[in-house]
């Protein structure tokens, strides 16, 4: 009987996924063919461009040449597929992650109509199984009554008076790592992993109090599941396929779902996992939120804060590293305002040159490089038509480096653009500047982020002054965020 069931699942599959590509290929066309005036790349049988997309990040990854340190190939360095086409097909137009069409909108107007979705016609994109695993179904993937639900939970976990009550462990973790830096004076450091090890130990304590080591090991699953991810972002798996033939990244990737679901229900502290599980117990049925979302969210919470904030501390301290007038600006803003002390609340909010420096980091180096929306029923966007189910790409750098919003130096590091903040800066076009999206989907953890950086800037500048080694090779890289590929070498020099 097992041997028939197995003949007749080698028959019938084979079968099914000639049907499953001829509906995929019908329903493609019928895409493309209803957005008129659109143009891109060809497509090829069942990979799209997939394997056209994949190709060209290899290359541009193997390149050993550095780039300039002005900024001006990053686009080309990171996303290469989207800086050529650009040029090819326009600011708006057409590529195909295997039978699934994207539409790449790079105009501001376009973009801000999207993101601010008043018609409630632009939905997040699904996401793909890996992406599941790793966030689960929480405030980043999630949509309509549960997203509103769980973004007035976050919203509360981050308001100003807890935020508050969080800079004590921020400052804490900052010292432990300043104290193993006097190991370094003088000498050769790499910030990247510092400051990946500092930002899991800070997240760990938010979100488990005294339990933060068994934070610290479900950061480290985390971790695994994020390269997981990120390498199978280009790779293509037909919907039930893995229901009977697991690759090792699925395997591997489910048991550490696993793990990560039993350590996180087994240990929780008074703080951001505190307050998930109270959620989770509450007698109003309309506030309390499930097993499931408790153990998404904490995954977010650790990814999200985790990745930007690593990722952003790293670019600024590679552009403050060369760029030594701000450098030393900075660091005079910051003795006048606590001297040898460690930074308190309304200091950190009067940090202004500061508060620059984040801005113009953020734009030349978003640690979110793509934004992703689909389209949930036919609509005229500006001249397009779009039909219903067309997943939507914004790629966040090629607005941050467009001209004609930010100046022809836009590939320069100039401060000046903030000087009167943001609003000014893109002369009130919400969608010029976008690293974390725009109400009312944008980060939660913008202020945490802003916050956390603020104080780490602030205590390594009291302490010490430091330059870019020669050894240290400029070439940014998508991962889940943007971070720097070879890491960021500097030499400490003590005060």
């Amino acid at each position: 009987m097992g041997a028939m069931v197995e003949t007749l699942f080698m028959i019938c599959l084979p079968i099914a996924l000639c049907l499953y590509l001829i509906l995929a290929l019908v329903q493609l066309l019928h895409k493309l063919w209803w957005t008129p005036g659109i143009r891109g790349p060809s497509y090829r049988f069942i990979h799209g461009n997939t394997e056209e997309i994949f190709s060209m990040q290899k290359v541009v990854m193997m390149i050993s040449r550095p780039m300039n340190l002005t900024h001006d190939d990053i686009l080309a360095r990171v996303q290469p597929r989207i800086h050529s086409w650009i040029n090819l097909y326009g600011k708006n137009y057409l590529q195909c992650h295997g039978n699934k069409a994207q539409l790449v909108i790079t105009e501001p107007d376009l973009i801000k109509e999207i993101l601010y979705n008043r018609e409630r016609v632009y939905p997040k994109e699904e996401a793909t199984d890996s992406v599941k695993k790793l966030l689960g179904d929480g405030l980043v993937t999630s949509e309509g009554e549960k997203w509103a639900k769980m973004r007035k939970l976050a919203n509360y976990a981050f308001h100003a008076e807890r935020l508050n009550s969080m800079v004590p462990a921020m400052i804490s973790s900052v010292e432990q790592m300043l104290e193993r830096w006097k190991f370094h004076e003088g000498k050769e450091i790499e910030v990247f992993e510092e400051f990946n090890l500092m930002t899991s130990e800070v997240i760990s304590r938010i979100a488990f109090g005294n339990s933060y080591l068994e934070g610290k090991h479900i950061f480290q699953m985390l971790m695994k599941m994020a390269l997981i991810t990120s390498r199978n972002t280009h790779k293509i798996r037909f919907p039930g396929i893995s229901k009977f033939s697991k690759t090792e990244h699925e395997i591997e990737s489910e048991k550490l779902e696993k793990g990560l679901r039993d350590s996180i229900l087994s240990n929780f502290g008074d703080d951001f996992l505190g307050l998930l599980v109270k959620s989770h117990r509450d007698a109003d049925a309309n506030k309390r939120i499930s097993v499931e979302d408790l153990v998404d969210e904490c995954k977010t919470f650790y990814v999200a804060g985790h990745e930007t904030t690593s990722s952003l501390l790293s670019w600024i301290v590679f552009l403050l590293a060369t760029h030594a007038e701000w450098q030393e600006k900075t660091r005079k803003e910051v003795l006048n305002l606590f001297g040898q002390q460690n930074p308190n609340s309304d200091g950190i909010s009067k940090l202004k040159t500061m508060s620059m420096i984040i801005n113009e980091s953020l734009r030349l180096y978003s640690p979110v490089v793509v934004i992703t929306r689909q389209v949930e029923r036919k609509v005229r966007l500006g001249n397009l038509t779009i039909p219903t189910d067309m997943a939507l790409y914004i790629p966040i750098l090629v607005v941050h480096y467009n001209p004609h919003i930010w100046g022809e130096d836009v590939h320069l590091f100039k401060l000046e653009r903030f000087s009167e903040g943001v609003a000014k800066a893109t002369n009130n076009n919400s969608a010029a500047y976008i690293p974390f999206g725009i109400e009312p989907r944008n980060c939660v953890g913008l202020n945490f982020a802003t916050t956390k950086t603020k104080i780490d800037l602030s205590m390594i500048l009291q302490r010490y002054a430091f330059t870019l080694l020669p050894a240290y090779v400029h070439s940014p890289a998508q991962l889940l965020t943007l971070r720097p590929q070879h890491g960021v070498q500097i030499m400490l020099h003590s005060l």
